[in-house]
């Protein structure tokens, strides 16, 4: 088995920065009008748009991608299901299974989420140099890769 060399601090350093980046960018994207409307937490704004975009999926697989535990689920998915946003059903097949979907009413409020997100994204690139913004789209597919290898190191 080949040996991994420890990271350099120059290495750590880069890791911190991207980090703190993309905290700050995640933090100023997670609350959008149309959530704070709907009383939504961050965590059930996460939920929503994970199974409006991949559902029906099961409550597992949700609680697998978001990093929840059960219990914590259990009452997101009760106060999204309360705000009539999805619907939680038992798996035929399977009774100890269960599987989501988003309401129409769920699915207005994630594409109203995604509309405000992506509006106050193209607002901030407009603020942006041309050459600013051509290296943010030129790195698109390297952060895509590395939302993919963060997914598969919590699994």
């Amino acid at each position: 088995m080949p040996s991994v060399a420890s990271p350099t601090e120059s290495e750590l350093d880069f890791a911190s920065q991207l980090r703190v980046a993309i905290g700050k960018l995640s933090r100023h994207l997670r609350q959008t009008a149309a959530a704070t409307s709907a009383g939504l937490t961050p965590t059930g704004v996460s939920v929503l748009l994970k199974v409006d975009r991949l559902g029906p999926i099961r409550l597992s697989e949700v609680a697998a991608d978001e990093g929840l535990n059960p219990t914590m689920l259990s009452r997101v998915v009760a106060d999204l299901a309360d705000a009539d946003l999805v619907i939680r059903r038992s798996d035929p097949g399977d009774r100890r299974s269960a599987w989501l979907e988003a309401t129409a009413r769920g699915r207005r409020l994630a594409k109203a989420m995604r509309r405000e997100r992506t509006a106050a994204v193209n607002a901030a690139l407009e603020g942006l140099a041309t050459d600013d913004r051509r290296r943010i789209e030129k790195a698109l597919p390297a952060l895509e890769a590395l939302a993919a290898e963060l997914r598969e190191l919590r699994r």
